[in-house]
């Protein structure tokens, strides 16, 4: 599952839960800009993790998102090495776990009703830890597809975002995971595109003031970035799986926080529904959903594709169906 800058976003978790359980990672959470200088209050008195991520695993609990593809590459197969090398990684990083949760158990009793809780969603996280590790070792190297080694953040945004999604497809196709979130971009960027030669930043377009010159530039950073994600489509719609494709069994979901940067006006919000889901999404169509439509609307209608169990989600007022 995608979705782009930002639409604020925590039903993938309950499909996570729902149908990530039997892979190395629930969910992956990606992005491509470096949050390390956004900290306190980003907008309006909020916290910045309002802005540095979209996915939630609870409403408390930001999910952070990784923006590195080597860490992400490594996250998902590990540091390079031979197999003896890997397994000997995950033994010592066992036996760690191991410790750190006696140690953490033993505090645990010492420790008041708050501070309990604390430790025990703690302990849950070393739990979630050990599970990918035994999922890891369940797999053998002819499940992973062929992909080199990312050295780090590439120069360019656009080779950033070729290299995320070629991650997100090899998960995808290796089954590590079922789930990811991608924010391409986030809310009040900075980000300049030499490529589309726009020296002005993104955040400072989509302010227009109803410049006709403005609003074409606008317009053709927001095809770029479509463009890119259909590349991503395209990508997955040519790699085989089974008796279809990838795209064939994937159920994407692009979208935008925002409807005019101008008025910072959040409606209408137009989303694309990309995929076959495994022959459970009907495609092909265009949807007007009636008047002020709740978007939380659309996130009960995904959840209800993976048969999750959700009966209600934020605002939504009735499921919509995809």
């Amino acid at each position: 599952m995608l979705v782009d800058p930002p639409c604020r976003n925590a039903d993938e978790q309950a499909v996570a839960a729902h149908i990530g359980q039997d892979t190395p990672f629930p969910s992956l959470e990606v992005a491509t800009t470096d949050f390390t200088g956004y900290v306190g209050a980003c907008t309006s008195g909020f916290s910045c993790a309002y802005t540095n991520t979209i996915s939630w695993s609870t409403p408390t609990t930001p999910l952070p998102m990784e923006i590195n593809p080597r860490v992400v590459f490594e996250r998902l197969f590990g540091r390079p090495g031979t197999d003896a090398e890997r397994a000997a990684r995950r033994r010592r990083d066992r036996s760690i776990l191991d410790l750190i949760g006696e140690q953490a158990g033993d505090l645990r009793r010492q420790l008041g009703a708050a501070d309990r809780a604390r430790v025990g969603d703690y302990l849950d996280n070393l739990r979630e830890i050990e599970r990918r590790i035994q999922r890891a070792e369940a797999r053998t190297a002819t499940e992973v597809p062929s992909i080199t080694l990312p050295i780090g953040i590439p120069d360019s945004f656009e080779d950033h975002l070729a290299l995320m999604y070629e991650l997100l497809t090899v998960a995808y196709q290796a089954d590590l995971t079922r789930v990811f979130t991608f924010m391409m971009a986030r809310e009040a960027s900075g980000r300049t595109f030499p490529a589309l030669g726009i020296a002005e930043a993104h955040h400072d377009v989509s302010h227009h003031g109803q410049q006709p010159a403005k609003m074409a530039l606008h317009a053709k950073i927001n095809t770029h970035f479509t463009n890119l994600f259909a590349k991503f489509v395209e990508r997955l719609q040519n790699t085989r799986e089974g008796d279809g494709s990838l795209l064939d069994r994937s159920f994407l979901v692009y979208g935008t926080g925002m409807s005019d940067g101008q008025a910072h006006n959040d409606y209408p919000l137009p989303v694309a529904v990309v995929g076959g889901a495994g022959g459970r999404l009907r495609g092909n169509r265009f949807v007007v959903a009636p008047e002020r439509t709740p978007l939380a609307n659309l996130w009960l209608g995904v959840s209800g594709t993976f048969d999750t169990p959700l009966e209600h989600f934020g605002e939504a007022t009735a499921r919509m169906e995809v």
